[in-house]
């Protein structure tokens, strides 16, 4: 198997996972230092096997880190490093070293054309270029607004865009769903008969005061804003029926022909504008209805 981290990323790795050689080492760590057993101790939690290498610490640890990239899941247990060792939580008391971290990594994981960021407070791997801004805006806001279930769904849209488009659609999708029914529960509503996304984006349109029908619009504008939010609906159906013809939700046929990773891409980005303007749109909506607060006397 030819793997995708280069001896370069590898020993990027070995370098953040160990902190240096310590001691001796006049350079500041970047990020934790860890003794042998604390090595151990992440490799294991990562999937790796720590017996895999011999020797004191930097040199035990290359080793596991080579035998773990040659496995047929050598990616993912790789990448399940890369993803934790950048975690923010290391660096809770210096949050300066994630930083730190994160450049260090990337330095090096460009030229394998993948890069690792920060989404909704967690690291994520992710090939290069697949990344947008509305993607960051809506895991920031999940995160904010701990809509756990959505973070999860946005992060395997994200993970797979490239290698899975299909399983992207269908996370692509389910995020949508997911912010939909966080907000019905946040506004004390209950879920539609028909659960799918189109049913689920009209139950907190009306709601939410974004009924293409409304007719409180300033009549300059009106048609406009009202294309629009009809614009809403057609991406959301669009969306859907993305999901349930091309998406892995229904499993997949001999000879099922892959999605293009572009159109992946575009599901995802889609569904995180839409989403991301129901949160924002709800988030307002709270806003108003909190209690004014009283007028200081001068």
């Amino acid at each position: 198997m030819m793997a995708s981290f280069s001896i370069f990323t590898l020993e990027a790795l070995v370098q953040v996972i160990s902190g240096g050689s310590g001691m001796n080492n006049p350079e500041p760590p970047i990020g934790l230092y860890r003794s042998a057993s604390d090595i151990d101790g992440f490799l294991m939690a990562c999937g790796i096997d720590p017996a895999r290498g011999e020797g004191s610490r930097l040199p035990a640890l290359r080793e596991c880190l080579k035998w773990a990239a040659q496995q047929e899941n050598g990616d993912e247990l790789i990448g399940r490093a890369i993803e934790a060792v950048a975690d923010p939580r290391n660096h809770a008391q210096e949050p300066e070293k994630t930083q730190a971290v994160l450049d260090h990594l990337n330095l090096h994981l460009a030229p394998d054309g993948f890069e690792v960021v920060l989404l909704g407070g967690k690291a994520v791997l992710r090939r290069r270029g697949s990344g947008a801004a509305v993607v960051g805006a809506i895991a920031e806001k999940t995160a904010t607004l701990d809509f756990g279930t959505v973070s999860r769904d946005l992060d395997r849209a994200i993970r797979n865009a490239e290698e899975d488009p299909e399983d992207a659609v269908t996370a692509a999708c389910a995020t949508l769903e997911a912010v939909c029914r966080s907000i019905l529960v946040e506004l004390g509503l209950g879920l539609p008969a028909k659960k799918d996304v189109s049913a689920l984006v009209r139950a907190v349109q009306e709601p939410l005061g974004l009924s293409a029908g409304r007719t409180d619009l300033p009549d300059l504008i009106a048609g406009d804003i009202r294309k629009v939010l009809s614009g809403l609906t057609t991406a959301t159906e669009g969306i859907g029926a993305l999901r349930t013809h091309g998406g892995d939700a229904h499993g997949r046929e001999r000879g099922h022909r892959r999605i293009d990773p572009r159109i992946a891409r575009l599901a995802i980005h889609a569904a995180s504008t839409v989403a991301l303007f129901l949160i924002e749109t709800w988030e307002r909506k709270m806003q108003r209805s909190l209690p004014a607060e009283p007028r200081k006397a001068p």
